[in-house]
């Protein structure tokens, strides 16, 4: 069986770096993706198309021009965009399209897949692969994920992604849920994982297991919080299972040394505020809201995300963040 590997260095990436990417960035890490064999890879802000703004950290270098420059590298790979609805507009997705991208992941809260209708719909409309993204899986039940995965489905996702937002499950809860759209909708199936507890790897091979046949990594684990599965291992331990990927695991490592390693602005590892997102469930963009908060306001970052995560705060609600950590001092 062949799997889909789909890259988020240049997106979920993002988060990590401050949103600094710049044009020289992208396309040498754009140019290594196409020449290893990466079918897909996505370029946006980390919090999506129209991401940029003082809620969400604003851009150094305009996303648009960053999603050009990685087309023009592109000659077997296809670039790849996120778009969550309340950030991202319709118009944006239009502007991505006719820069060359050919594929939108449509991102909602796991409970809120309706307000992406009208998204899915235009994607489809525009010749785009078109996925539904569902954050924050592990908040949901079996039955509420496949309730939300069929109306993606509905809408004209050719794919439904289990998403761990918060890097918060375990590989059979990512088992029972990938299985469970898998025996209950007709399209693909993909998993996207953050490392926030070490199960990222884990949990990726027991989606493939459960019938997933797009999975996410990014290089050097490069993302939000304590990262997302490593795309070069992905590789590695996908072939050693016996699966095959088209991706030339050598060019993907020069690619992780040699581009990727040298603009990180710290290593991917996982401290003691990435555990406590995985441990809290808390979604992991978070991260660097939450240490400038505490920081700010002179409180345990730790009790912070505590805090946040038994509120069962959303992506969108960054705002938040601020507030109970002033709260925090009385």
């Amino acid at each position: 069986m062949t799997l889909n590997i789909l890259d988020v260095s240049l997106r979920d990436g993002s988060h990590s770096v401050r949103h600094t990417f710049t044009e020289e960035q992208v396309r040498a890490a754009a140019k290594g993706l196409n020449a290893a064999g990466v079918r897909y890879f996505e370029v946006s802000h980390g919090d999506g198309l129209g991401g940029s703004s003082l809620q969400y950290g604003l851009s150094k270098t305009d996303e648009l021009k960053l999603i050009e420059v990685a087309v023009s590298e592109c000659t077997t790979s296809e670039v790849a965009v996120l778009l969550i609805p309340g950030i991202g507009t319709k118009k944006d997705l239009e502007n991505a399209s006719k820069l060359g991208a050919k594929m939108v992941r449509v991102a909602t809260h796991v409970t809120e897949a309706d307000v992406a209708a009208q998204h899915i719909e235009l994607a489809r409309n525009l010749g785009l692969k078109t996925a539904g993204f569902l954050m924050m899986s592990h908040m949901a039940s079996i039955e509420k994920v496949v309730e939300q995965a069929k109306l993606f489905e509905s809408y004209g996702a050719e794919i439904v992604y289990v998403t761990d937002s918060a890097g918060a499950m375990l590989p059979n809860d990512v088992k029972v849920k990938i299985e469970a759209l898998k025996q209950n909708l007709q399209c693909d199936i993909g998993f996207h994982a953050h490392n926030n507890l070490s199960m990222a790897m884990a949990n990726t091979v027991a989606a493939v297991e459960a019938g997933a046949t797009y999975v996410d990594g990014s290089l050097r684990a490069l993302g939000a919080g304590a990262g997302n599965t490593q795309t070069e291992v992905i590789v590695a331990v996908l072939e050693r299972l016996g699966y095959e990927t088209g991706i030339d695991l050598y060019k993907l490592m020069d690619l992780a040394n040699d581009v990727i390693a040298p603009l990180m602005q710290q290593p991917q590892e996982i401290t003691s505020s990435s555990l406590t997102l995985g441990y809290a469930g808390v979604y992991s963009s978070f991260l660097l809201h939450a240490q400038k908060a505490a920081k700010q306001f002179g409180v345990d970052e730790r009790d912070l995300l505590m805090r946040i995560g038994q509120m069962k705060a959303v992506g969108g609600q960054e705002d938040l963040i601020y507030e109970v950590a002033q709260n925090l001092t009385r």
